[in-house]
């Protein structure tokens, strides 16, 4: 490609994060690249490498010697599934941005459906996946995540949405105003109030090497997750405190029936003693859980990454 990148303004931005994918990194530029040239809007493709050690890199800084509308971004460390992948959104200039992962199990061929939805007015357009195959104790998993999530987030969060979907520069910009530091993009675009629309699809299997994602990395991903799109949690303690105080109270109104009737009151003084010191406990951690979230509302400006190197940016 010949065009001069300070004049070549991309209408689509993908972006694809990538930590050892050098069996499938080459691949799916290629299965990209198709379908966006079906489409026929100016485009432009991101990598962002999160520390591989493998042939990864290489084989993307070949793609961008041979085109210059792919262009790699070099974390200096691997910072997770979650802020690696926001911050190559945040780089796009497309007016629409897709995300996507680079093992094909997000496939292609949607993404002529996605760009149609936005222009046709979408300002989101989520990939649902209709299958999914783990193995049971990964999908019981799963399965409890979305429910902790359901129940406890602060705004409702759509099952099987990966954060494989296109998204509309301005909700990308409300995202970003947000300045989240370890952010979870699913629940944030879901936040921006911005409406959803969703495709169904069928899982494809990885097209090639080894997933990332064992359960340790699932877990961390979950309790970060919940943990970044729930001020819920942060109160319940205080929640625990008023029901600690209630039994409390229904305790020592035993003690006085005991008392009344004639019978030992030690005990129901005892167990009291005991609700009434728990009760305490969680008033007061909840106090300092709501401060703590306070003060992270008015200080998140952590950066996402730190970048080692760019390739084929201005």
């Amino acid at each position: 490609m010949n065009n001069d990148q300070k004049t070549y303004t991309p209408m689509i931005t993908i972006t694809i994060p990538c930590r050892n994918e050098e069996a499938n990194c080459v691949g799916i530029a290629e299965a990209v690249v198709r379908q966006l040239e079906r489409v026929g809007e100016r485009f432009e493709i991101i990598f962002i490498d999160n520390a591989s050690d493998d042939r990864t890199v290489e084989l993307i800084r070949e793609l961008c010697s041979r085109d210059q509308r792919i262009k790699l971004i070099i974390n200096t460390r691997n910072y997770g599934q979650m802020r690696s992948p926001t911050h190559a959104i945040f780089q796009a200039r497309g007016q629409a941005v897709i995300a996507m992962c680079a093992d094909f199990q997000d496939p292609p061929e949607l993404i002529p459906e996605f760009i149609n939805r936005w222009r046709h007015g979408a300002d989101i357009v989520l990939g649902v996946r209709l299958s999914e195959k783990s193995p049971p104790v990964l999908a019981m998993f799963r399965k409890l995540s979305y429910s902790l999530a359901r129940k406890f987030s602060d705004y409702p969060i759509i099952s099987n949405a990966t954060g494989f979907g296109l998204f509309d520069r301005k909700v990308v910009g409300a995202i970003a105003e947000i300045k989240e530091p370890e952010p979870f993009f699913r629940g944030l675009l879901v936040e921006t109030g911005y409406k959803i629309e969703t495709v169904s699809y069928h899982r494809p299997p990885r097209a090639g090497g080894k997933t990332n994602n064992n359960f340790f990395a699932l877990l961390d991903f979950a309790m970060s997750s919940l943990a970044g799109s729930s001020r819920r949690l942060l109160r319940v303690p205080l929640f625990l405190s008023v029901i600690s105080f209630g039994v409390c109270l229904l305790t020592v109104s035993m003690a006085f029936v005991a008392l009344a009737i004639g019978a030992p009151v030690s005990a129901w003084l005892i167990a009291s003693t005991i609700e009434l010191q728990f009760a305490l406990l969680f008033f007061s951690v909840g106090l300092i859980a709501v401060q703590v979230g306070l003060i992270s509302e008015r200080t998140r400006k952590t950066p996402l990454v730190v970048e080692r190197e760019r390739v084929n940016f201005d």
